[in-house]
């Protein structure tokens, strides 16, 4: 006899049940729904993408994490780890037929082979949406703005948006001569929630010295309103800048909207990927921080720049799907989702299934979902079948005088003599 295989996933990997799926697919909807809401358009692009690509501004710790392969022709190959450089090269090929600016949604998978631990997995879902050949503060504050929208409409929770600039951080690094050694700066302060403010301070010495690591805390730890912390900055980063500007004027922006309240200016927020060039900002949600953001993106002005001569702005955010709905669970607002069908038509007779999805069809017409069963066993079994999907009425289609029996299996009711009409009023209820 052959040896069976053992059915198993790698670990960092799920497969999800039908009710899950429904419970993600729903959910993707609703966030898709409000991208269209602001004239962002979806685009699609492969998984698989030459390493030099994917790796063009990247390396550290994302060239650790990348999955990475030489395939069948001999190419350097990898998994992609994000949509955004993706999205980058997307545009370089394509640009001239975009119209500008051209705003973007990509929800797709995306592989990293990171620690796994709750709602971080190496197989993942983004939801991406980006707004590229535009330099205007209002694009960044229209990104910021959607990102509120989203989450008040799927979350049920308070969140805060958290706010920096990396020019502004940039500027202060320049001042302390430590510009060379800015990417292990920034990626080692985007680990602050992570290690805590000590850990932090103690790796700070080890790379800059203990006079400038005092100096970066002293920064990234400003505390006060948006405009004393943005004085702050100012401060601390050797005067007025175009980057402190454009802070205060996404603080006016949000301001105006009546939004202001949801965004915090936090100068510890970095972002560690390289191609940050403006604004950062990462969301949490009020009733469990610990979850991490489940919302970040930024300003990329030159990662366009990798795969074309042509300069072309940029500025995005990604919603990690995986992680926000382990937050929702966890906060109690994911209901349980069943199958998306409502109405079954019971089986009478196997001879009949033609007449069967005939009539499903008159109530599928109607918007309402319709599933046909196939074999003519007892009925009680049919409806023990319905129910373990979720379904809660069934169709009993005996009778010539164009009535029907509807049971309801909540209630355990039957009710006689029902017309088309009828049901479907009772259904859509």
């Amino acid at each position: 006899m052959d040896t069976i295989i053992e059915p198993r996933v790698l670990k960092g990997f799920r497969d999800f049940l039908p009710d899950d799926q429904i419970q993600r697919r729903d959910l993707i909807a609703r966030i898709e729904a409000i991208f269209r809401l602001y004239g962002f358009v979806p685009i699609d692009t492969p998984a698989l993408e030459y390493a030099e690509i994917l790796l063009g501004k990247s390396g550290g710790e994302t060239e650790k994490q990348i999955y990475r392969f030489i395939d069948h022709g001999n190419r350097d190959v990898a998994l992609r780890f994000d949509l955004t450089v993706p999205f980058a090269r997307f545009f370089a090929e394509h640009r001239a037929e975009l119209p500008l600016p051209f705003k973007r949604y990509h929800i797709a998978k995306v592989w990293r082979g990171e620690n796994t631990q709750r709602g971080r997995y190496r197989e993942f879902t983004q939801c991406d949406f980006d707004i590229v050949g535009t330099d205007s503060p209002a694009a960044d504050f229209e990104i910021l703005f959607m990102i509120r929208h989203v989450l008040q409409t799927v979350v049920s929770t308070p969140v805060t948006i958290h706010i920096n600039h990396r020019g502004m951080f940039n500027r202060f690094l320049d001042r302390l001569s430590l510009r060379e050694k800015s990417t292990d700066i920034l990626r080692l302060v985007d680990k602050r929630a992570k290690l805590g403010a000590e850990q932090i301070q103690s790796q700070m010495i080890e790379q800059v010295g203990a006079a400038h690591a005092e100096k970066i805390m002293q920064f990234i730890d400003l505390k006060g309103s948006f405009e004393e912390i943005v004085e702050g900055m100012i401060e601390l980063s050797g005067g007025t800048c175009p980057e402190s500007a454009t802070l205060l004027r996404i603080h006016h922006f949000l301001s105006d909207a009546g939004a202001a309240d949801s965004y915090r200016l936090d100068p510890s927020i970095t972002r560690g990927l390289d191609y940050y060039t403006g604004l950062v900002y990462e969301t949490f949600l009020n009733e469990l921080p610990a979850i991490g953001s489940v919302c970040s993106g930024g300003r990329y002005d030159n990662l366009t720049s990798l795969y074309s001569p042509e300069h072309t702005t940029g500025v995005g955010a990604s919603i990690g799907l995986d992680r926000l709905i382990a937050a929702l669970e966890a906060l109690g607002c994911l209901k349980a989702q069943k199958g998306a069908v409502r109405l079954a038509i019971v089986c009478e007779d196997a001879e009949a299934a033609g007449s069967y999805q005939a009539l499903a069809m008159r109530f599928r017409e109607r918007g309402i979902p319709c599933e046909v069963f196939f074999d003519a066993i007892k009925v009680t079994k049919q409806y023990q079948e319905a129910e373990k999907k979720g379904i809660q009425f069934v169709l009993i289609p005996s009778g010539c005088d164009q009535t029907f029996t509807l049971r309801d299996l909540e209630t355990r009711q039957n009710t006689d003599k029902l017309r088309l009409s009828d049901i479907v009023d009772i259904v859509a209820r």
